[in-house]
């Protein structure tokens, strides 16, 4: 089947990607939508812009729809950039990097059954741990972004999800119920390489703002 998979940069629409090509998919474009309101309940935002660079390295076309990212309204958006991946490439489905949220993954599937789209979640109510586990043993590259809950702070900026990674976070969840994959907002990540990509991708600097337990970190790529 053809599809267009909705693309933040972050870990969930890459492993969705991922997952939904080994299931026998042809992906034919990404999608981002870049909001310009940070607190938005659909849309990452941190380092949005940079998913051009991965469009790249996936040798693969790019739909980017701007939107104010005002709540329900930013579904209009949403559903314009889906139109257009519909008349230039022909998709049969949309491939959407939801894990556990009911209020992305309902409206994602509203939209798909308007358009007559199929709507394909590969990760859907995965295991926390078990999906951070597979981001490893599938060679993915995942760094943190943003931070946005205690007790995480700046010094979380910039870490990779690995053994270490995992181990910590498991803490916080036993002790802050901190959500191991970042599902409810409580961090964000940008992914710098994968089996998707036909090279890794490089940082070659950073800028940092924030405060107390939330902190955004912007990436500059090569």
């Amino acid at each position: 089947m053809k599809v267009a998979v909705l693309f933040s940069g972050g870990k969930d629409s890459c492993m969705s990607a991922y997952l939904a090509k080994k299931q026998g998919h042809d992906i034919m474009c990404l999608i981002t939508i870049e909001s310009e309101n940070p607190e938005s309940y659909m849309f990452h935002t941190p380092s949005i812009q940079k998913t051009k660079h991965q469009s790249e390295v996936m040798n693969l076309p790019l739909i980017v729809k701007k939107t104010k990212g005002k709540k329900e309204k930013e579904l209009k958006d949403l559903e314009s950039a889906i139109k257009i991946a519909i008349n230039k490439y022909n998709i049969q489905g949309i491939v959407a990097g939801a894990l556990h949220s009911n209020y992305q993954k309902s409206r994602i599937d509203t939209i798909c059954k308007k358009l007559k789209l199929k709507s394909l979640t590969p990760l859907w109510n995965k295991d926390a741990f078990e999906y951070l586990n597979e981001i490893i043993e599938n060679n993915f590259q995942v760094i943190i972004t943003a931070v946005s809950a205690y007790p995480l702070n700046a010094s979380w900026l910039g870490r990779e999800i690995n053994k270490e990674f995992i181990e910590n976070i498991h803490e916080l969840y036993e002790k802050y119920k901190v959500h191991p994959a970042g599902e409810g907002g409580e961090f964000e990540t940008f992914v710098l390489d994968c089996p998707l990509f036909e090279k890794p991708l490089k940082v070659t600097g950073a800028s940092f703002t924030g405060e107390k337990n939330s902190w955004g970190m912007e990436v500059e790529l090569v």
